[in-house]
């Protein structure tokens, strides 16, 4: 059969649905690249926070539309949403032929006909580019932070063997990786449920010791309060590991820190960024923020923007506090406003504009590798990211003064020669 599969949600995501897409595949079905071909079609939710569910909620209700109007033969839901909210929107949807929790592929392949089989298979997703991949190494969390479902959702840490995720990383480089971005729901954590201590340098070191040299491995979200000296000092000296870090604060504060449990205080938080430019000046720094937990008044909202104007992280991303069912955080006192939170994060993003800015415009004249991701031919442009910009969340370089023999996947040497908040722009480097 031809199956439409639609990712949403997170990174980590992604590579349950590329694993997905394996299985199907391996049974000898064929994947599309748009709903209107397909025979199946197959929503991999995300459950995490309210809008994310009645996002995904709006889809599978156009999903059940196609059904009815006989452009589908069946429909599946599976994922984080069918973890938390299964039973209910089963009573919802009795449309939907076919339900799963995240990663039980076997029930999907035995709703469409099929046998599961042993072993992880992946592949890659229709119209996703094979030039960047990620590499997920473990699943749920033991971090216990106020606001977050995750843990209820995925469960407690499950960290895949070292020697797992090394072929896996290869398989995706022999599939034309150039780029592997290494994903769990906390990075410092990795392999602490096989032994108590994190196996995170480990896996540097056997990625490194057994890619090709010119591969980029990228490290996407570390919780802050596991992030040592020596983890920093790794990742700057790394040959394929790129001198980039997505740490997400949350906050600036340390009583709002306090409240969200998340085991750190300011003038700590600040410290881990303090110590990775001392350690590098061009250390590429992402962050995320949250405005509006419960309790944050304006001296705590101020103390935040304060601590973003210190760190000068490179990029931000922030959204406002939504209270989560079976959340410590969902009925806690203090509850701000809708109005105030908006405001908020508004004055926010403006001040780490004016940071990003500043921050783009010191690697304007400077060399940067690049690893173009498309090339305009009748305009005689490309499109690509350095180490400083990860896939889907960062800017872009925009390459000007291409040559003719420049294709997507290549990595090339590009002067920097303007900047934006988001985006730069260069030229290829004459070799």
């Amino acid at each position: 059969m031809k199956i439409y599969i639609l990712s949403l949600g997170c990174a980590k995501n992604r590579v349950d649905s590329e694993c997905l897409a394996g299985e199907l595949r391996r049974c000898g079905h064929e994947l599309v690249d748009d709903v209107s071909k397909a025979d199946v079609g197959i929503i991999n939710t995300c459950g995490f926070i309210r809008p994310a569910v009645e996002e995904n909620i709006a889809e599978i209700l156009d999903l059940e539309q196609l059904k009815l109007d006989g452009r589908l033969k069946k429909i599946g839901v599976v994922g984080c949403l069918v973890n938390r909210y299964g039973a209910d929107l089963m009573k919802e949807v009795p449309s939907v032929d076919f339900w799963a929790n995240s990663e039980d592929w076997g029930k999907v392949i035995e709703a469409l006909g099929g046998r599961s089989r042993a072993g992880r298979c992946r592949a890659m997703l229709p119209s996703s580019s094979k030039f960047s991949r990620y590499l997920k190494v473990s699943e749920g969390c033991d971090n216990r932070c106020a606001y977050c479902a995750i843990p209820n959702i995925r469960g407690g840490l499950k960290s895949l063997p070292v020697d797992m995720v090394v072929n896996e990383a290869q398989q995706l480089v022999v599939e034309g990786a150039r780029e592997l971005c290494v994903v769990g729901q906390d990075l410092t954590a990795y392999g602490m449920d096989f032994g108590g201590r994190s196996k995170l340098v480990e896996l540097l070191d056997a990625l490194e010791t057994s890619l090709p040299r010119d591969i980029w491995i990228r490290l996407l979200y570390l919780h802050p309060s596991c992030v040592t000296r020596k983890l920093l000092e790794r990742v700057a000296a790394g040959r394929q590991v790129l001198p980039y870090l997505d740490i997400p604060v949350q906050h600036g504060d340390s009583r709002i820190l306090h409240a969200m449990n998340r085991g750190i205080s300011d003038e700590e938080l600040l410290a881990v960024f303090t110590a990775a430019r001392d350690i590098d000046p061009d250390f590429a720094l992402r962050t995320t923020c949250m405005v509006g937990f419960p309790g944050e008044k304006k001296t705590h909202f101020d103390k935040m923007k304060d601590f973003v104007r210190k760190a000068r992280f490179d990029r931000m991303g922030a959204f406002t506090f939504f209270p989560e069912e079976g959340t410590k955080a969902y009925e806690m006192a203090g509850q701000v406003s809708e109005a105030i939170k908006n405001k908020r994060l508004e004055e926010l993003m403006a001040v780490q504009e004016e940071i990003s800015l500043e921050r783009q415009q010191l690697f304007i004249g400077r060399e940067l590798d690049v690893l173009i991701e498309r090339v305009e031919r009748g305009d005689e442009f490309a499109e690509g990211r350095s180490f400083r910009e990860a896939p889907e969340v960062d800017g872009l370089v925009e390459v000007r003064n291409i040559n003719k023999g420049l294709s997507e996947g290549d990595i090339v040497k590009v002067r920097m020669t303007d900047a934006m908040p988001h985006d730069m722009v260069g030229e290829v480097v004459a070799e």
